[in-house]
């Protein structure tokens, strides 16, 4: 977007290119570090993550993530220079909004920490192949994968991998 030079002309300098920049990689990065522990957890555990509490961590943070990020988007549009220490009292309020949602995200990952360490303490215990439509060598050990898991060479079909 701001690949444009009529829009970067505009937007040069001001809070649109911070909240572009970090809109697209935030959610980017952490939603898929985030999804990657949630595939990932009941092979480590052996227990599948809190159901509820992983609910309620993904929406807390989609909402604190957009509040984070989305206001920023009109102070820029409203002039609101970037890389300043103080900013004029009409910015007040993008920014009163910005910095509950960056609240809001932040306390949502200790929702994140909790279901870690529930689904490690213990909870439903997961089988071996955990999700529908793993089909790979890890998800053909027990779960958690034992230490030396292949003792000897593991004997697959080609044509299914």
């Amino acid at each position: 977007m701001l690949a444009i030079s009529p829009a970067d002309f505009q937007y040069h300098d001001t809070y649109f290119v911070v909240a572009h920049f970090h809109y697209v990689l935030v959610p980017g990065a952490v939603f898929a570090i985030m999804a990657a522990v949630y595939y990932w957890l009941p092979k480590w555990t052996g227990h599948y993550p809190h159901t509820r509490l992983s609910q309620w961590h993904f929406w807390l943070s989609v909402i604190g993530v957009n509040l984070t990020f989305f206001p920023m988007h009109f102070a820029g549009l409203a002039g609101m220079p970037r890389r300043i220490p103080d900013y004029a009292l009409q910015f007040a309020d993008f920014n009163m909004v910005t910095s509950i949602g960056a609240f809001m995200f932040g306390a949502s990952q200790l929702l994140f920490v909790a279901v870690v360490v529930l689904c490690v303490r213990g909870g439903e215990k997961a089988p071996a192949k955990a999700w529908d439509g793993a089909e790979d060598l890890e998800w053909t050990v027990p779960s958690p994968a034992p230490l030396h898991t292949f003792e000897t060479p593991p004997h697959f079909e080609p044509h299914r991998h």
